[in-house]
Order: C-alpha cells, then sequence, then structure tokens
C-alpha cells in the first residue's frame, strides 16, 4: 500500500516537472565553418541516439571522429550543386525545419513528400568578417557571403516552438545540459533564447556585408539605411551610475587600437566610465609623433604634454593640474619604462593604458594591484574615417570622425606680429589639445606642454579665466614664484565671438593666440591681439567636441 501510494506520488511529479513544450532531439543538421567543440558536442549528440545530418568539412570531420554521419545530399537526394551554393537549399530540409508539428496540414505535407523534422540545427556561417580582414579581392568576399546558412537560421528561429537553432559554440554546453536534464529534449525557454541569439547574429552579418559594400563603393555619401554590428565583450558592474546597466561591446571587424580592445594585464574590472575615461586618453596621445602622456579625468585632459621620454612628458602633464590627476586615466604613445612607472605611482591612478610595457614597468606595477594596465600593441590612426554615433531620442546623429589636423602651411598670421618658431610649436601643440577638450574649450601651453586648460564652460571668457586660475593654482603647489602661464600660448577650439576671452588670456600672461577665425567680430579681437602684442593665427578649422 505505501509503495504504490509512493510510486503515485511519483507519477504526479513527474507530469507536474515535464513541460508540454519540450521537444525530444532525434534529427540534427550540422554544418558550422567554426569547428571549435564540434567534435564533442557531435559524439553526445550521438549518445542520446540522435541522427546527425551534416554537409561538407563538417560532414567530413564527423565521420573522421567515428560517428555515424548522413550526408544532406544523400537526405534530400539532391547533389551538391554550384560550388556548393546549392546544398541545403531544398524543400527536404526547409520542410523539415519549418513544419510545425501541430498543424495537421504542414503533417500532411510531410508525409505526402516524405520530409522528416528536423530538431536542432546547429550552424554558423562563412567567415565573411575574417575573409575581409585578410586583405581578400573583391570576388572572394563576394563568394564568402553565406545564402544557405542564414535561410536555415531563420527558418529555425521562426519555428523555435519546435526546433533549436544553434548558431555560437558557445551554446553547445546549454543544449547539452538541457538534454541532460530533460532526458533528450530542449525546452521552449531555452528555444527562445537560441532563435533571439540567432537573429542577433544574423542581422550582425548582413551589417558587416552591407558595411563592406559601402566602403567599395568609395562613397562618403550616408546610405539610405545604416545598421551597426557588435559583439559582447564584457558585461560592466555598472554604467555611469549604479543605478544603470552597462556592457562593453567590440566592433566587428575593427582592428583600431584602444579601450576596447586593448589587453588588460593587471588590475581591478574595468568599469564603464573607466573605459569610457580611457579611450578618451588614449586618442588624444595618438596626435602626437613624439613621446606623449595625457592625464585624463572625466572624458576632458587635465595634462597633456610631449617630450624626449615618457617620463619627462608625464612630469610635464602632471605639473599643469595635480589636483585634478589624483584618480585619473593615464595614456602614454610609447611603451611604459620602469623609471616612468616608478613616478607614475606616486599618485593614484585608475588606469595606466600604453601600446606596450617593459617587463621591469610591470614588477613596479604589482605594487599597486589594483590599478588596471592596458596594453593596445599600437596607436589609433588619427586619420581614420570612421563615423561616429551618438543616441538621441528616437534616432541617432552620425558624423565622420574628427580626423582634421592643422599643419603649419594651413596657418593664416592675422597680426602684426608673426609668431616665433618656439610659440608656433606650442600653437600647434595646444589646437592638437584642443580637439579632445570639451566645448567651450581654451588650452593655455608652453614647451610642448598643457600649462592650463579650460573645458565644458558654456562661454569662452568663462574657459579662459578657468583655465588661467587653474595654472595659478599650480604654480602654487609646485612653489612657483610666477604663474604658469606667463609666457604660454593659447589655443580656443573655436572663434573668439568678443575680445573678453583674448583679453582675459592676454592678462594671464600669454604672447601668442590660435584661432579658427571666422567671427563677426574678428577685427575687434584682432586689434585686442595688436594693442597687447600678441602673435595671432588662424587655423580656418574648428574642434567642437560635446
Amino acid at each position: 500500500m505505501a509503495d504504490s501510494a509512493a510510486q503515485k506520488k511519483t507519477d504526479q511529479d513527474n507530469q507536474t516537472i515535464r513541460d508540454p513544450r519540450e521537444v525530444k532531439i532525434k534529427r540534427a543538421l550540422l554544418s558550422v565553418s567554426d569547428k571549435d567543440g564540434l567534435i564533442e558536442f557531435a559524439k553526445e549528440l550521438a549518445a542520446h541516439g540522435v541522427e546527425i545530418l551534416s554537409t561538407g568539412g563538417t560532414s567530413k570531420a564527423i565521420a573522421a571522429a567515428g560517428l555515424d554521419v548522413k550526408d544532406v545530399s544523400d537526405h534530400t537526394g539532391f547533389p551538391e550543386m554550384m560550388d556548393g551554393r546549392v546544398k541545403t537549399l531544398h524543400p527536404t530540409v526547409h520542410g523539415g525545419i519549418l513544419a510545425r508539428r501541430d498543424n495537421e496540414t504542414h503533417v500532411k505535407a510531410q508525409e505526402e513528400h516524405g520530409i522528416g523534422d528536423i530538431d536542432l540545427v546547429v550552424v554558423n556561417l562563412y567567415p565573411f568578417v575574417q575573409t575581409v580582414e585578410k586583405g581578400a579581392d573583391y570576388d572572394e568576399c563576394i563568394e564568402n557571403i553565406d545564402i544557405g546558412g542564414p535561410a536555415m537560421i531563420r527558418s529555425a528561429a521562426k519555428n523555435h516552438e519546435f526546433v533549436a537553432i544553434v548558431t555560437d559554440p558557445q551554446d553547445y554546453e546549454a543544449v547539452l545540459d538541457d538534454m541532460r536534464d530533460h532526458k533528450g529534449c530542449t525546452t521552449y525557454k531555452l528555444r527562445q533564447k537560441l532563435a533571439a541569439n540567432a537573429y542577433a547574429m544574423t542581422a550582425t552579418y548582413d551589417s558587416n556585408i552591407s558595411s563592406w559594400f559601402g566602403q567599395q563603393l568609395k562613397t562618403d555619401a550616408f546610405p539610405r539605411r545604416i545598421s551597426f554590428s557588435g559583439t559582447l565583450k564584457q558585461s560592466l558592474r555598472y554604467g555611469e551610475n549604479p543605478h544603470q546597466s552597462a556592457a562593453l561591446y567590440t566592433v566587428d571587424g575593427s582592428k583600431r587600437p584602444g579601450a576596447a580592445l586593448a589587453t588588460q594585464i593587471q588590475g581591478k574590472e574595468l568599469s564603464y566610465n573607466n573605459i569610457n575615461d580611457t579611450d578618451a586618453a588614449f586618442e588624444t596621445v595618438a596626435e602626437f609623433d613624439q613621446p606623449a602622456v595625457a592625464i585624463i579625468k572625466h572624458a576632458n585632459p587635465c595634462g597633456v604634454a610631449t617630450a624626449d621620454n615618457v617620463l619627462d612628458a608625464y612630469e610635464s602633464a602632471l605639473l599643469c593640474d595635480p589636483v585634478s590627476a589624483f584618480g585619473g586615466i593615464i595614456a602614454l604613445n610609447r611603451t611604459l619604462t620602469a623609471e616612468a612607472a616608478k613616478r607614475i605611482i606616486q599618485t593614484f591612478s585608475e588606469v595606466i593604458i600604453a601600446p606596450d610595457v617593459e617587463a621591469g614597468a610591470l614588477n613596479v606595477l604589482k605594487e599597486k594591484k589594483n590599478v588596471r594596465v592596458l596594453t593596445t600593441g599600437g596607436l589609433p590612426d588619427i586619420h581614420d574615417k570612421r563615423r561616429m554615433v551618438t543616441r538621441v531620442a528616437g534616432g541617432l546623429l552620425v558624423q565622420d570622425n574628427d580626423f582634421g589636423v592643422v599643419t603649419e602651411d594651413m596657418l593664416k598670421v592675422v597680426s602684426e606680429r608673426e609668431p616665433t618658431p618656439e610659440e608656433l610649436r606650442d600653437l600647434l601643440f595646444a589646437f592638437k589639445v584642443c580637439k579632445h577638450v570639451k566645448s567651450n574649450a581654451i588650452i593655455y601651453a608652453k614647451d610642448g606642454a598643457t600649462v592650463g586648460i579650460g573645458a565644458g564652460q558654456m562661454n569662452r571668457l568663462d574657459s579662459s579665466r578657468i583655465a588661467a586660475r587653474k595654472a595659478q593654482d599650480a604654480a602654487e603647489k609646485a612653489g612657483l614664484s610666477e604663474p604658469l602661464t606667463k609666457g604660454s600660448v593659447v589655443a580656443s577650439d573655436a572663434f573668439f565671438p568678443f575680445a573678453d576671452g583674448l583679453i582675459a588670456a592676454a592678462e594671464a600672461g600669454v604672447t601668442a593666440v590660435i584661432q579658427p577665425g571666422g567671427s563677426i567680430r574678428d577685427e575687434e579681437v584682432i586689434a585686442a591681439a595688436d594693442e597687447r602684442g600678441l602673435a595671432m593665427v588662424y587655423t580656418g578649422m574648428r574642434h567642437f567636441w560635446h
């Protein structure tokens, strides 16, 4: 009596646990370009009694592992043709994937035409991005656009109520776990998740093809429709603030050295703000041919300098604003040396990023194990005409990256006095920094280093005054008798709308000015410069950054 009651309870429990939408995997179609984990996956499918269908290289690999595999051509009764372009595009394949098992008309059609169910589709696509990356010609890239794969993926994903679709080897274990836990079946919940992954993958694939076609057309025009693709690199603890979720995605096919693709060799997990600020820092130092260091806080430089070596560049950059440098991001455009590392760790930094790090420097940095250290293997190309995307409510703002660089031959002297060679070098340096400082931007510079930075103000006069005040504070902290701005030059990212901003800079001790020009009050500003004996040059190019 007790045994009978126990058995009845077990039967009831089994009925309660079982999901009627579980689907037994009896037949699977495997056709993959990425063979990672394939054989182990196929072996366990075979152990569950699953019939395996396959194509081409995938079929050969499975057979070579000693597993039973049926070629798709034998399943369809139709040979591959046209160099493999036509093999899975067949009613026996797509009927077996798309048929609804609860639809009498579908089932009757299957019986009439001998179409068996396909319960699991495992497909990843021709390596289009990798083909482009290796520098293949136009025709080879076209041949690596997959057709049958996306068709099967979309079919299986659409019919996920009955079919599981796997597009990434990372999902093999999840499928096997599901089958182990549910007696060879997959659950509806997993199939839904896999379908969502599948559509994201085909969307990304098509986006990469679309972007490549745009590059082949060699046009700067913006297309009627635009798409962007990326792959999740890591989930982040939170966004700019703890109540915001966040993640880092890498752009498919991008090789641009920087924060997103860097290798982290030490330190805590990167945060959203770390990555954003590190990107700003590394893009800044990439502007310079000489050894350069940038110290960034909240995406704005608080010190940038060039020198004969990175240690001297760091010392000069730090002098500009040592208060703001605390907890900042340090970027170098040369290998980090042990000597420079010893100096850098004397002030708390969140992140250090450089193309490379000497072994001796790594030993030094171990003393500060929480400091995040990133290497990139190279510098980004500042002339790269990639496009930038900003989200606005209901839309996207898309523009070319600011790849503009002002050279000496572009400058127009508008003052009575011409700049000296030394002033000219500092003017060009300061204007490069302007590109990476939030508008309105005012940069005081001397001897290849910033000595005062005014950023993100609503008017240029305030930026001039703030930069001068910060330079005075830095001088006092360093025990200097004169403000750092005395004998410096000043750069403005856009024209001076009034003479007041320039006059404030003159009062701070500047001797030369660089600005785009173009204000209706240009003559007034030029007259103010001449009255104070300043040299002033126009660039004809502005560098707003919001």
